[in-house]
């Protein structure tokens, strides 16, 4: 049985003031903070500068894996007014300026309180009164070493006053727990997943102590000379992405413009008529360009084609998640009067896996699918191949591309989503049509409603979404769209093994356990046909 050494964090105010890049807030606080707060303690401790056992004890920690934390439940809303400070406005520079010319006067440019600024605050609330725990993974057994480590780690915890702001002040504690002790911490559990390049929460690794301190023996020395020299920036650290147990894994994608043959601007298509086709040649695509990268036959046909089937066998085999998903994606556009979004043609495709343990192929797709041609048969007519597009490989920053991606509590369908079984099993619509008295209509109704949203909640769960999510989430639907310019569900092209199957376009509203707004990162596609772009969704209100 592995055992864990746990750092635990208690607020005394149900409040954290942090912020990550972006002034965004941070929650949970960073492992990064945890660690900086032990390093401050061991150089407070012995006159400014650590002694060798905490060094030691440090160094062990900053190369383990990424903690576990365990937090109490907490909310942030942009719009509420939260309080206001009155805060210095970073212009000494001018208040000295004027005493160097004589004026004492404290007034105007010689007042320190002329140049002040209001600062709003709006710190994260905890909605339960829980402390927040690191949770390393040590091992199962642990060495005389890291017995000696994890006693040096526990006095060092034990030194943190605040975690945030100033006025983040904590009682902290450090202890080594057994894999039951771990489960028993109360608190949402959030998981290290990937490492993240733009958010994510900061972690340590090998060589955050010794950045650490040069960048604080920088600090002491940066006005030297009558010289002044900025302090070296702290380089030694990752972001990783951590998820609660609710969320889904973090998905890799590649996105890609979809151009003329010559690259002379945007080759669009209608996305009722032609989304299946357009993921169809981009899935044509993707088997000729593992090919030439020496793709097994096998991994080509399973991963890269869907088919779980040998050649000979001619009923299809399903392989689960373990494949490409081919999401052509319908312009996001603001047309009109107020700018309002616009559902457009489809001028990109993004590829994706919906388990999150074959991210490198995501990453394989960036580098081979970029100035791959879109084939196009022409069956209609002589049967001939056309080349009718080129793919190019998109940034991560597309405006676009980022309303499929991005973290967001609402969702709308912008393709329909095709439910997982019949809506109408037991002929109510027929029964409601042949006329009926109103209590049994209302009764029908609300029947035939309750066989919908179960059948729109099995595809959150066929998807790989958390049985919590599916649970809690505020679902919608109905034929027509959520936003100006998605067609009608039953006008979009759909295979023929599904067109028995209804189909809707559906808005979701995620909710977490307290039935609090939750954002969950994309891409989203459910239902049906989900592998070829049925069921996609944007992030929009």
């Amino acid at each position: 049985m592995n055992s864990y050494f746990v750092v635990t964090i208690q607020f005394m105010d149900g409040r954290f003031h942090g912020k990550m890049e972006g002034n965004k807030p941070e929650w949970p606080p960073s492992p990064m903070r945890v660690f900086q707060s032990m390093v401050a303690t061991a150089a407070r401790s012995k006159g400014g500068e650590p002694d060798g056992l905490a060094l030691s004890a440090l160094r062990w920690l900053e190369g383990l894996a990424a903690p576990l934390i365990s937090a109490p439940p907490a909310f942030y809303q942009d719009n509420t007014p939260g309080y206001c400070l009155s805060v210095p406005n970073n212009a000494m520079d001018i208040v000295a300026r004027a005493w160097s010319k004589g004026n004492y006067t404290n007034k105007g440019d010689s007042s320190p309180a002329t140049h002040r600024t209001m600062k709003t605050v709006r710190p994260v609330h905890f909605m339960e009164d829980r402390p927040v725990s690191y949770i390393w993974d040590v091992g199962a057994d642990l060495s005389e070493d890291a017995k000696k480590n994890t006693s040096t780690l526990q006095g060092l915890a034990r030194g943190i006053s605040s975690l945030g702001w100033g006025i983040d002040m904590v009682v902290a504690n450090g202890e080594v727990l057994s894999n039951t002790h771990v489960k028993e911490l109360a608190g949402e559990k959030w998981y290290p997943g990937y490492q993240s390049g733009d958010g994510g929460l900061r972690i340590p690794v090998v060589g955050t102590v010794d950045d650490l301190a040069a960048r604080h023996k920088g600090f002491l020395k940066r006005l030297e000379g009558n010289v002044f020299v900025p302090p070296p920036a702290l380089t030694k650290f990752e972001k990783v992405d951590y998820r609660r147990s609710i969320q889904p894994p973090f998905r890799a994608t590649a996105s890609f413009s979809i151009l003329k043959p010559d690259a002379s601007g945007f080759q669009p298509f209608a996305v009722t008529k032609w989304a299946l086709t357009v993921a169809g040649m981009t899935r044509h695509a993707t088997a000729n360009a593992s090919k030439q990268s020496g793709w097994a036959k096998a991994e080509i046909n399973s991963f890269v084609l869907g088919h779980g089937e040998s050649r000979d066998n001619k009923e299809h085999i399903t392989v689960g998640n373990k494949r490409f998903a081919y999401l052509p994606l319908p312009s996001v556009e603001f047309r009109g009067h107020g700018k309002s979004p616009v559902i457009g043609d489809i001028r990109r495709v993004m590829l994706t896996v919906f388990d999150n343990e074959e991210n490198n192929n995501v990453n394989w797709a960036k580098r081979a699918l970029s100035g791959q041609t879109l084939i196009y048969e022409n069956t209609n007519n002589t049967g001939e191949l056309e080349e009718v597009a080129l793919l190019s490989l998109l940034p991560s920053s597309d405006t676009v591309s980022q309303f499929y991606t991005r973290s967001h509590s609402t969702w709308i369908s912008v393709t329909p989503v095709i439910l997982p079984g019949f809506d109408d099993p037991s002929g109510f619509r027929k029964r409601l049509r042949s006329g009926v008295t109103a209590d049994d209509q209302k009764r029908l109704l609300s029947e035939l409603h309750e066989r919908i949203d179960t059948l729109l909640r099995k595809a959150i769960l066929h998807a790989g979404f958390s049985a919590e999510l599916a649970k809690f989430a505020h679902i919608e639907w109905r034929k027509g769209g959520f936003c100006r310019g998605i067609d009608m569900a039953d006008q979009y092209g759909i295979p023929g093994h599904l067109k028995k199957f209804p189909r809707y376009h559906v808005r979701i509203h995620w909710r977490d356990g307290n039935l609090q707004p939750i954002e969950i990162q994309g891409p989203i596609c459910i239902g049906g046909g989900r592998f070829f772009g049925l069921g996609l969704f944007a992030a929009m209100d």
